[in-house]
């Protein structure tokens, strides 16, 4: 379930540039980030051709602590490569969906019972190659939706074991940035680690988040 939205707490500032990139980060609204995103969605291979596709919707509001992003910790399954995983809403393209940000809005309401309209729709983020835990081309496109009012009642089904919404600010913290030791791997990669040490942001929708961040002006720092 959803937490209960909560005033962000105060995050000191590692430099003047950390803390004017956070009171920048407060500012942003739709529009701003309307004006990076692309808002016509062209895939690297064309729609023609017979691969696996999927997208994701990167779901944004106004919180207390500026704009937020909405994330899902997937269900645990054994043999899921993606079991226990902080990532957008989002899954395969169906042979039915007429586009991409279709596929987002429909596994959206599935996954969450919340409905995405073409009022919500901001552009296209990015199409990235999701498949490398199961070695194969799994093309995956961000579509980005802005939702006004309060937070949305949200029903998680099966597929979800929690939702997170995690202000920008919260994201761009270098506090919360670590290496996240992934057993079936055997390797570390970049993280942020979120509510608790079993939330950790990484893979495929860190990179999502990286890019949005960069097109925003406010590349994480290091």
């Amino acid at each position: 379930m959803s937490r209960p939205e909560q005033p962000s707490p105060a995050t000191e500032p590692t430099d003047h540039t950390h803390q004017t990139a956070t009171a920048n980060l407060r500012r942003l609204g739709r529009a701003d980030i309307e004006s990076v995103l692309d808002p016509d969605y062209e895939p690297s291979i064309p729609f023609h051709q017979a691969i696996h596709r999927a997208a994701v919707a990167a779901v944004l509001r106004h919180g207390q602590a500026g704009a937020e992003l909405l994330f899902i910790q997937r269900a645990a399954h054994h043999g899921d490569p993606w079991s226990g995983q902080i990532a957008f809403p989002g899954g395969r393209t169906d042979p039915d969906d007429p586009a991409p940000v279709y596929t987002a809005r429909r596994e959206t309401r599935e996954e969450l019972g919340l409905e995405l309209t073409d009022d919500h729709e901001m552009g296209t983020l990015l199409e990235l190659d999701g498949g490398r835990a199961t070695s194969r081309l799994v093309l995956v496109s961000a579509h980005g939706f802005w939702l006004e009012g309060e937070r949305p009642a949200l029903t998680p089904n099966y597929e979800v074991a929690e939702t997170l919404w995690v202000p920008l600010v919260e994201l761009a913290n270098p506090a919360r940035h670590i290496d996240y030791y992934y057993p079936p791997a055997g390797a570390s990669f970049p993280g942020i680690e979120l509510d608790n040490e079993e939330q950790v942001l990484w893979g495929l929708t860190l990179r999502f988040v990286t890019e949005l961040f960069a097109r925003l002006g406010h590349p994480f720092l290091t």
